[in-house]
């Protein structure tokens, strides 16, 4: 049996963060991911930061190589009707939005935790997590062909929703709350220049379109799509042509096509688990929550998870308090219930649900509104920004 202070479950981004801030304390901690360290960094994912995240990798010590190669933008815009409205986050609520690959970020992790010898174990099979709720939690796994033991003081469940740690829970103590979209994105990456600056959110008759980007050189772009089409149905003729019907015109005179170096459909939801502690395992990212990306909210959630429950840590191992820990569920819930509002409205406002007339004009009439009030901009601005990245205790 070996021992460690934490046991964190998943090397994505959330669990190599927690693990990288926690070492910069001087608490121990042993990482396991079920995947390979390959299979990982392939992960296409989200590419924009809130300044709480970015601030959060400073602390971290891994934002060197974010700061340098970082695109910033101060707005986004908003196509419809065949025009576009541009929210101005700068004039509107003081801060701007980082476009960073989050597959860069998990590279940036593993060199900065493999530089300082961390214990970060790949290819970690049949983990089993005992005792969670008594004084000593113990981890079982697989690795490298044989069974080990891990005690430790406290658990991180980093590994997603359908990773062991929320599924090790008795269902009678959590309760899961649920939204299923009746649609999905179909996304592709492409190395060429994005078609604008910032982002262009469009909501068309056709269904919605997203033009973003990871640098001035790739292009992630995204369209709607039913959950039953397959990616063998959308060779990158037809995802062009389709982008540029669902986007207003000068956007869709500015799409440089190319060959996709990736192309994936993936289905929308919203779910919270609550609570997000049972016992000394604490769930952070999406083992305790999953937002739609249009609102760009899931690793910025992600990352202020890991924030409180590493302050929380920290508190334990320097003072001895236990009070930061026990309410970690807490603080973390008010904020991600107000990013999962944010996100429902957004994907509520920008795609087609049904061929609903009714539904389709007061969609028209918010945007038309967002386009003449301030306040509604700016409401939305504040929202897209990041609210505040801690919540008080």
């Amino acid at each position: 049996m070996t021992r460690t202070q934490v046991a964190i479950i998943g090397a994505g981004p959330s669990g190599l963060l927690l693990s990288q801030l926690l070492h910069n304390a001087g608490i121990e901690s042993v990482v396991l991911e079920r995947q390979s360290c390959e299979h990982v960094l392939a992960r296409v994912r989200a590419g924009v930061l809130e300044q709480g995240t970015v601030d959060l990798l400073l602390e971290a010590g891994v934002g060197q190589r974010l700061l340098s190669e970082r695109l910033v933008h101060d707005g986004f815009a908003l196509g419809f009707a065949g025009g576009k409205v541009r929210v101005d986050l700068q004039a509107l609520a003081g801060a701007s939005v980082t476009v960073y690959g989050q597959t860069e970020i998990t590279r940036d992790l593993v060199a900065a935790r493999r530089q300082a010898g961390a214990r970060l174990l790949y290819e970690a099979s049949d983990v089993l997590l005992e005792n969670f709720d008594g004084p000593r939690p113990t981890v079982r796994y697989t690795h490298a062909g044989r069974t080990h033991t891990l005690a430790c003081d406290f658990i991180a469940g980093c590994d997603g929703y359908h990773g062991v740690c929320r599924r090790s829970v008795p269902a009678a103590a959590m309760r899961i709350f649920e939204r299923v979209y009746p649609f999905g994105w179909l996304g592709i990456l492409a190395d060429v220049p994005p078609a604008s600056e910032e982002l262009v959110y469009s909501n068309h008759a056709r269904g919605f379109a997203l033009c973003s980007m990871r640098s001035r050189t790739r292009s992630r772009y995204y369209l709607q799509c039913a959950l039953e089409e397959r990616i063998e149905e959308w060779p990158d003729e037809r995802f062009w042509e389709e982008l540029r019907r669902r986007v207003p015109p000068e956007v869709a005179d500015a799409v440089v096509t190319g060959a996709s170096i990736e192309k994936s459909i993936a289905p929308l939801r919203s779910v919270v688990v609550e609570p997000l502690k049972f016992g000394r395992l604490f769930l952070a990212g999406d083992a305790g929550h999953i937002v739609p990306p249009t609102g760009a909210k899931g690793l910025n959630l992600a990352a202020s998870d890991v924030r409180v429950l590493y302050e929380s840590l920290r508190e334990f191992y320097l003072n001895g308090r236990t009070d930061a820990l026990e309410q970690y569920s807490e603080r973390c819930l008010r904020r991600i219930w107000k990013a999962e509002r944010f996100s429902w409205w957004f994907t509520s406002l920008m795609h087609r649900f049904s061929a609903d007339g009714f539904e389709e004009r007061l969609q028209l009439a918010e945007l038309d509104y967002l386009g003449e009030s301030t306040a509604a901009r700016r409401c939305m601005a504040e929202n897209y920004v990041g609210l505040p990245f801690t919540v008080p205790g």
